[in-house]
């Protein structure tokens, strides 16, 4: 006999359906194991599927979240955990929210904790702090990661930073491009991908042309199942925490706007900010809403 398990779908970083991160978010999880969440994943095909189980009353955590992409478990991801807090709360499960609550998720990679907000005339908003401080790696030669990107060299903003990994929960590869042109031409190479893969880079790469405080990003990562990604909240903390620790004359808190997901036809608006005390950036956090596009049950 089959049990049942309620599911909800949701848009993330969007206030309407149709655009912005798919996402599925199984309300109750109990009773499932990591493969089936893993196979539940693989048939919604989104970037992540989402599954709620209870906290951790000793780590005064709210509820625990594991995250799954076609492909694999992921310790930490951003639109997820945006997409999560708001559909339990759409749910009536998180109690009162207005004007402002705060609850906890335990994640692999930490703790992860999320301020919502409601107001009348713009509906409920989630903003999460990353459960890691940013961390860098050495940057890389642009010419492989170019190649994988389907790019001449020249399209790199090299003087910018080379491309680097970096995370604050989940590690990406960032590359700095030069213009909107080259980021629109970006397409991934199979075979020149698969080659930076095997000299063991990170296969994940987020390329991203910065203008002020407005960044414009794509995000491919064919070997986690996901060709492109509509909104990549985890790369979104760590690459405006690398380009404030870089940026050396600014300190105090930034405000930052990522769009992604426009190439794609699902045009998604993240909203950022990052602090910086003595030259650390010590606090880094995204955000954003969600419309509920469905809900339903599975029967496993």
């Amino acid at each position: 006999m089959s049990r049942r398990y309620a599911y909800s779908i949701v848009d993330v970083f969007t206030d309407s359906v149709f655009s912005g991160n798919p996402l599925a978010v199984i309300h109750d999880a109990q009773g499932l194991s990591g493969s089936d969440m893993q196979r539940i994943a693989r048939e919604f095909n989104f970037s992540e599927s989402a599954f709620v189980l209870p906290g951790d009353p000793t780590s005064n955590t709210d509820f625990s979240v594991r995250i799954f992409t076609p492909n694999k478990e992921v310790p930490f991801a951003g639109h997820p955990n945006i997409g999560t807090a708001w559909a339990l709360s759409d749910l009536g499960l998180l109690g009162d929210i207005a004007p402002r609550k705060t609850v906890r998720f335990a994640e692999a990679a930490g703790d992860v904790e999320l301020a919502l907000h409601s107001a009348s005339d713009a509906g409920v908003s989630a903003e999460l702090r990353a459960p890691q401080p940013l961390t860098v790696g050495a940057p890389l030669a642009a010419d492989g990661v170019a190649a994988a990107l389907g790019l001449p060299v020249r399209a790199l903003a090299t003087d910018a930073h080379l491309p680097v990994e970096a995370s604050v929960g989940l590690p990406f590869m960032f590359v700095a491009l030069r213009d909107a042109d080259a980021l629109s031409a970006a397409a991934i190479d199979a075979s020149a991908l698969a080659t930076h893969h095997a000299a063991g880079h990170n296969p994940d790469l987020y390329c991203y042309v910065r203008e002020g405080q407005r960044v414009a990003a794509r995000m491919f990562a064919p070997y986690d199942g996901v060709v492109e990604d509509p909104a990549t909240g985890s790369a979104g903390c760590a690459v405006t925490a690398l380009l404030h620790q870089r940026d050396a004359q600014v300190t105090g808190e930034c405000e930052w706007h990522i769009t992604q997901g426009v190439q794609m036809g699902r045009a998604s608006h993240l909203r950022a900010r990052t602090c910086k005390t003595d030259s650390v950036v010590d606090a880094i956090y995204i955000g954003g809403t969600a419309a509920l596009f469905s809900r339903g049950e599975l029967y496993i």
